[in-house]
Order: structure tokens, then sequence, then C-alpha cells
């Protein structure tokens, strides 16, 4: 396959920019939608009786192989990512929040958000096979038995999400609120190629790598634009917001041990993204192989790899395998649907002394990663020290990510404004393997 499959994320995203977004300003004082997007239940906590969410945009990488420092020093970033036998992992991920509105009204509040998302993930690939497809100086032979399933998987969709929240329970002393939100998804693009349970021998003949006495199952995904290959990120913003074709949902409850100024613990639980969308085209294909490639007299020495350095898409692969007679199909379809990374989170935010806050976070993933219907997310632990003034804010978030591992950044809000990395300290400091950014602006009306 065509080397950018392979490294597409990292190089187009890496020197721009984790995946827990917003991180840090999304547990400020000054609540609002972005509160409200880690649990809908903050919505009775608004700052202010109205809410105008006016941009917001986050953009984050983690992977588990390439360091700051590898790309600073110009290091081989191929070379690398193939390096050694541990399988390669590397989420790439944008948040763009469009324009947005909440309210209370007596024990009620509303909102309603625009949002755009796309995802470009590699999950569990298996180096010694993507560095026999991408390189040109195999020696020897090698075999290759895993018993997970490798995907390449790109996603991108729309939502317009509708949530609702109320008060239950308030005295001086403690508050206790619920809440919803049911999002309307829009379907864009999609694409996904899983390998499950690849067993097969890579040989070195004639400076040519074959691939020979080789098993595994296969699923070949697009839809949108992504049939034509998603090595360029515009094939994201040309088609975020197909029609409308899924529904999901977050649940969360909320409570507040309050005191004069604000609150001396706030603490939350909730899950989200419950649901899917379905992809309906007549230009679309889900389809099932069951993969088998013997020596035969046309090939004796198996499949030739380097006939997938210049494919450009999925079809071009799966029209490769084709043709050789190594694919048979066990199931197609033009309409299939996709699981939306589920999670759930938790919360506290604690009150150390007046104007300065820790607050404790956990997001933990609810879906299989490893199955082809599914859009990854990664599971996070995280703790954010906060100083905290009304129009004033700066914060510092400390993670331990699934892929990443540790991370440190910076961020800060002035009135409405808001901007921070929640990886920018690891980034100068050591050799993190995450970097991400975020930018917004809202208004608060009483």
């Amino acid at each position: 396959m065509k080397k950018q499959y392979l490294i597409f994320c990292f190089i187009s995203f890496l020197n721009m920019a984790a995946q827990d977004h917003f991180s840090g300003v999304n547990m400020s004082n000054r609540v609002g939608l972005l509160n409200a997007s880690i649990n809908p239940a903050e919505l009775s906590n608004l700052s202010s009786k109205y809410e105008v969410n006016l941009f917001s945009t986050s953009i984050n990488v983690a992977n588990d192989k390439i360091g700051f420092s590898d790309i600073v020093n110009g290091e081989n970033i191929e070379d690398l990512l193939f390096k050694g036998n541990d399988p390669v992992n590397m989420r790439v991920d944008a948040e763009i929040y469009g324009p947005g509105f909440a309210m209370r009204l007596d024990k009620w509040a509303f909102g309603i958000t625009t949002k755009a998302t796309a995802k470009l993930n590699l999950i569990d690939i298996d180096p010694k096979l993507a560095d026999a497809i991408n390189s040109d100086n195999i020696v020897g032979s090698s075999t290759i038995s895993n018993d997970y399933n490798q995907r390449l998987n790109g996603t991108s969709w729309g939502e317009v999400g509708f949530s609702l929240a109320r008060n239950l329970f308030e005295n001086e002393t403690h508050k206790f609120n619920a809440g919803a939100t049911l999002k309307l998804l829009f379907p864009g693009s999609y694409t996904n190629l899983g390998v499950d349970k690849f067993q097969g021998t890579i040989n070195n003949i004639a400076a040519e790598a074959y691939l020979n006495n080789t098993q595994a199952n296969i699923n070949i995904a697009y839809s949108g634009n992504f049939k034509d290959g998603f090595t360029d990120f515009s094939n994201y913003s040309e088609s975020v917001f197909g029609k409308i074709n899924g529904v999901a949902a977050d649940f969360g409850v909320n409570y507040l041990w309050k005191d004069k100024d604000s609150y001396k613990i706030k603490a939350g639980l909730a899950v989200r993204n419950i649901g899917g969308m379905t992809f309906e085209d007549e230009a679309n294909s889900s389809t099932d192989y069951a993969l088998n490639i013997q020596s035969t007299p046309a090939n004796p020495n198996g499949l030739a790899l380097s006939q997938f350095q210049d494919a450009k898409n999925l079809q071009e692969v799966e029209t490769i395998l084709q043709n050789d007679g190594y694919l048979t199909k066990t199931e197609s379809s033009k309409s299939f649907k996709v699981n939306l990374p589920a999670v759930f989170s938790a919360y506290a935010d604690i009150k150390v002394v007046p104007k300065f806050f820790v607050a404790l976070y956990t997001q933990q993933k609810l879906g299989d990663d490893t199955k082809d219907n599914q859009i990854t997310t990664q599971n996070v632990v995280s703790v954010t020290p906060r100083f905290s003034l009304k129009n004033f804010e700066v914060y510092s978030s400390w993670a331990s990510n699934e892929i990443s591992g540790t991370t440190g950044g910076l961020g800060f809000r002035v009135y409405g404004f808001y901007m921070g990395s929640s990886s920018v300290v690891t980034a100068l400091t050591s050799d993190t393997k995450q970097a991400d950014f975020y930018i917004g602006y809202r208004l608060g009306l009483k």
C-alpha cells in the first residue's frame, strides 16, 4: 500500500498540533457549553443565564512510536514508525464546534450545539508487515502471526445536539443535577481496512518482497470522499456533513458541595456517544473477505508486495487482491452502520484554597477498537491544577494516555477567549508522543 497510508496522520498534523479535547478549559469555573460536552448535567451550572458559543477548534495527535524530539532532530519517521515488534498505534482527530446556544430557566437548562468531527487512526498495525509493504530493502524471510485485528480507519461526521438539564435538589450546601443530550448525526465519509488474525510468511526473492502461505479475515469499507483515498485531509472538510442518518445520546449527573464563592467540590459522572450512524449510498461498499495466498503456477512466489506501493485508495488494494485470486467474498453491503466512540467519564473539581482548584478526570472507552464498525478513542486519566478568577484562568493539565503515555500542558482563559495545549510542556521538556492545540471564543449574557 502507498506509504502515505501508514504515516498520513502523523506527517499531516504533528507539527500543527491528546484525545482529551479542550483539556483544562472544559473544567473551567466559568461553566458553559464546553463543560456540558463532558456532562450535559453541567448546563444547570451555567455561569450566565445565556451562553453563546461562537467557535471552538481542537486538533489532537497521539502515537506510541514517535517522540517530539525525533521530529525536531530530523529522524526518518517511517523507519521509527515500523521499528521493533510492538504494534503501531496512532490516533489523530479534530473537533470543530460551530454556533451554539444555552440558557437557564428556573430549574431547567437548555442547549443546542453544532459540531464537526474528523478522525484518522492506525490500530495495532504489525510493523513487520507494514515495513515489508513500504520497504525496498527486505532481507531474508520472516513469519508473521497475530491474533488481533489490524485496522486503518478514517471517519468524518457532523452533529447537532439538543441538551436538557434539570436541578433535582438544592439547598444552601448541596446541589444535584441531571442532564441528557440527543445528537442527530450526519455521516460524511468513512473508510476501513481491517486485517484480522493474520498468518503469513514474507520472503525476499531477487530483491522483491513476497507474501506467501497466508490467511486472514479482511474487511474493506469506504464511503463518501474516502472511496478516492484519505491521505488528503481536504476529504474531511469537503464532506463532513452528509444527510442525517443516525442518533446518539449523552447522559450525566452532577453534584456540588457549595460555599459562598462557588463550591468546595464539584463532581460528575457521564456516559457519552451511545449510538451510531449508517452510511447509505450506491457508491458505498463494505465487504468481508477470506484472504488466502498460496503459490500458483502464475505466481510461484506468492503475492508481490510492491504492487501496493502505488495504491491510492482501498478500491485499488481490493482490485489487486481480487485480480490475483486471493480474496473470497463472504459478505457485502452498500449500507453499513458504525458505532460512535462511547465513553464513561468521571471527574471531581476540588477547591484547595480560594481561587485555586485541582480537577481530577478519567475517560474510559466502552467500545471495542478491534471491531471493524467501531470508531476509536483512547483511555485518559488527567490532573489539572487551576488558578481561577472571574474573568481569568490559567491551568496546567497533566495526563496519562493509553496510546501516548504521560503529557503535560498549559492553557488560559481571558473573559470568553481561551487557548491551550495539554502537551506543550512535555513537548518542550521531554520526548512526548503527543501533540495538540485548541482555541475558541464564547459569550456569556446575563
